[in-house]
Protein backbone atom coordinates (compact mmCIF):
# COMPACT_ATOMS: atom_id res chain seq x y z
CA UNK A 1 0.00 0.00 0.00
CA UNK A 2 2.81 2.23 0.88
CA UNK A 3 4.48 2.45 -2.33
CA UNK A 4 0.88 3.05 -4.14
CA UNK A 5 0.40 5.89 -1.50
CA UNK A 6 3.88 7.63 -2.66
CA UNK A 7 3.05 7.41 -6.30
CA UNK A 8 -0.14 9.16 -5.61
CA UNK A 9 1.48 12.20 -3.84
CA UNK A 10 4.14 12.52 -6.05
CA UNK A 11 1.88 12.93 -9.19
CA UNK A 12 -0.85 15.21 -6.93
CA UNK A 13 2.60 17.00 -5.99
CA UNK A 14 3.12 17.48 -9.53
CA UNK A 15 -0.27 18.40 -10.68
CA UNK A 16 -0.49 20.95 -7.91
CA UNK A 17 3.08 22.81 -8.75
CA UNK A 18 1.42 23.19 -12.52
CA UNK A 19 -1.82 24.39 -11.23
CA UNK A 20 -0.57 26.84 -8.68
CA UNK A 21 1.58 27.65 -12.06
CA UNK A 22 -1.17 28.36 -13.78
CA UNK A 23 -2.81 30.81 -11.70
CA UNK A 24 -2.48 34.44 -12.24
CA UNK A 25 -0.70 36.65 -9.35
CA UNK A 26 -3.06 38.84 -7.31
CA UNK A 27 -1.05 40.89 -5.54
CA UNK A 28 2.02 43.63 -6.84
CA UNK A 29 4.79 42.00 -4.97
CA UNK A 30 6.18 43.27 -1.65
CA UNK A 31 4.09 46.62 -2.42
CA UNK A 32 0.75 44.87 -1.99
CA UNK A 33 1.84 43.26 1.39
CA UNK A 34 2.69 46.73 3.05
CA UNK A 35 -1.10 47.71 3.84
CA UNK A 36 -3.30 50.63 2.46
CA UNK A 37 -5.65 49.79 -0.60
CA UNK A 38 -4.09 46.72 -2.00
CA UNK A 39 -5.54 45.20 1.62
CA UNK A 40 -8.52 44.71 -0.07
CA UNK A 41 -7.17 42.83 -3.02
CA UNK A 42 -6.21 40.08 -0.51
CA UNK A 43 -8.98 40.13 1.35
CA UNK A 44 -11.06 40.06 -1.79
CA UNK A 45 -9.69 37.15 -3.61
CA UNK A 46 -11.08 34.46 -1.06
CA UNK A 47 -14.76 35.72 -2.09
CA UNK A 48 -13.74 35.27 -5.66
CA UNK A 49 -12.80 31.74 -5.78
CA UNK A 50 -12.82 30.48 -9.49
CA UNK A 51 -12.61 26.85 -10.74
CA UNK A 52 -8.06 26.69 -10.51
CA UNK A 53 -8.37 28.14 -7.53
CA UNK A 54 -10.49 25.56 -5.85
CA UNK A 55 -8.28 22.88 -7.27
CA UNK A 56 -5.68 24.26 -5.67
CA UNK A 57 -7.37 23.96 -2.45
CA UNK A 58 -8.52 20.00 -3.01
CA UNK A 59 -4.93 18.82 -4.31
CA UNK A 60 -3.30 20.49 -1.36
CA UNK A 61 -5.98 18.61 1.04
CA UNK A 62 -5.13 15.77 -0.77
CA UNK A 63 -1.35 15.96 -0.46
CA UNK A 64 -2.15 16.58 2.78
CA UNK A 65 -4.39 13.53 3.78
CA UNK A 66 -2.07 11.47 1.43
CA UNK A 67 1.03 12.26 3.09
CA UNK A 68 -0.92 11.57 6.72
CA UNK A 69 -1.67 8.28 4.92
CA UNK A 70 2.16 7.31 3.88
CA UNK A 71 3.36 8.07 7.45
CA UNK A 72 0.60 5.49 8.86
CA UNK A 73 1.73 3.09 6.58
CA UNK A 74 4.81 3.63 7.26
CA UNK A 75 4.59 3.24 10.49
CA UNK A 76 2.25 0.22 10.34
CA UNK A 77 4.38 -1.93 8.32
CA UNK A 78 7.27 -1.37 10.79
CA UNK A 79 5.25 -2.83 13.45
CA UNK A 80 4.24 -5.53 11.69
CA UNK A 81 7.62 -6.68 10.70
CA UNK A 82 9.10 -6.75 13.92
CA UNK A 83 7.04 -9.78 16.03
CA UNK A 84 8.70 -11.01 18.50
CA UNK A 85 8.78 -14.52 16.63
CA UNK A 86 11.33 -12.62 14.23
CA UNK A 87 14.00 -11.05 16.56
CA UNK A 88 16.87 -13.00 16.98
CA UNK A 89 18.65 -12.41 20.27
CA UNK A 90 22.20 -10.85 20.90
CA UNK A 91 25.23 -12.86 21.22
CA UNK A 92 26.67 -12.83 24.54
CA UNK A 93 30.45 -12.88 25.12
CA UNK A 94 31.97 -15.76 26.19
CA UNK A 95 35.07 -15.68 28.78
CA UNK A 96 38.17 -16.60 27.29
CA UNK A 97 39.82 -19.26 29.19
CA UNK A 98 43.56 -19.82 29.40
CA UNK A 99 44.73 -22.78 28.10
Amino acid sequence: MLPLVTVLIAIVSVILVLVILIQNPKGGGIDSTMGGSSANQMFGAAKSADFIEKLTWYLAIALFVLCIVAAIAAGSGRAEEETPQDQVPAPTEQPVTPQ
